[in-house]
């Protein structure tokens, strides 16, 4: 009788503690949605961005990816340029998150949120950029795919006008300013430096060619 007092209570206690570790990731997910809606209203309802105020489509970026710019936000080491305006948009936004608790539920939403197709706003010469891009390709992936272990993300998809002005912003290292709080960053200001604002609008024309290949190639949801 004994053993079977243990072996019920041992059992409640497991039944007990998946009941309020499921409660944990319930409030969790809840809460991830709860702070996305504040992102919306720059970023849109679907993540799908919009242009006139500098915001980016960010849906289906990879949470590692994601919660490294938030952090990056949130400690100044990114949007605190005075060059950065919509930069230093996102850096109080990124404060009122209540620490890595909200930033791992947001991202994780964030990462679930079915990709867009943004519309093309950058003309430049698609050859020329694919031979421009083949440096890229060497973080960021033959077709922009992303890298994880090189800390690379995806590009394929990207709203092209944040690509260029980011182009630019690390040639001009307002982005990554301060190389030790942003190592990751500063391995981009090199590549970038290199690039003529011409070379730029070639490339970026060029990446705008893999998110029409990623569509055609995705299965209908």
């Amino acid at each position: 009788r004994c053993r079977m007092y243990i072996s019920l209570k041992s059992s409640f206690l497991v039944l007990g503690l998946y009941s309020l570790l499921g409660g944990f990731s319930v409030k969790a997910a809840d809460r991830g949605t709860e702070v996305f809606k504040l992102c919306t209203y720059c970023h849109g309802a679907l993540g799908e961005g919009n242009p006139t105020i500098g915001a980016p489509t960010i849906a289906g970026l990879p949470d590692w990816y994601v919660k490294r710019q938030l952090l990056n936000f949130r400690s100044g080491a990114r949007g605190a340029h005075p060059r950065d305006a919509a930069g230093m948009r996102m850096y109080p936004m990124a404060r009122t998150l209540n620490g890595e608790a909200d930033i791992d539920a947001v991202v994780k939403v964030v990462a679930t949120l079915p990709r867009v197709i943004p519309d093309d706003t950058i003309k430049g010469h698609m050859i020329k950029g694919q031979g421009t891009f083949k440096v890229c390709a060497t973080c960021h992936g033959a077709s922009g795919e992303g890298n994880l272990a090189m800390n690379a993300p995806p590009l394929a998809g990207a709203s092209d006008w944040y690509l260029l002005k980011q182009l630019q912003n690390f040639k001009h290292k307002v982005r990554a300013f301060d190389p030790a709080r942003d190592t990751t960053g500063a391995t981009m200001a090199p590549m970038a430096a290199g690039l003529s604002d011409e070379d730029m609008l070639n490339v970026v024309s060029y990446i705008n060619t893999f998110k029409y290949k990623k569509a055609a190639n995705s299965t209908p949801q």
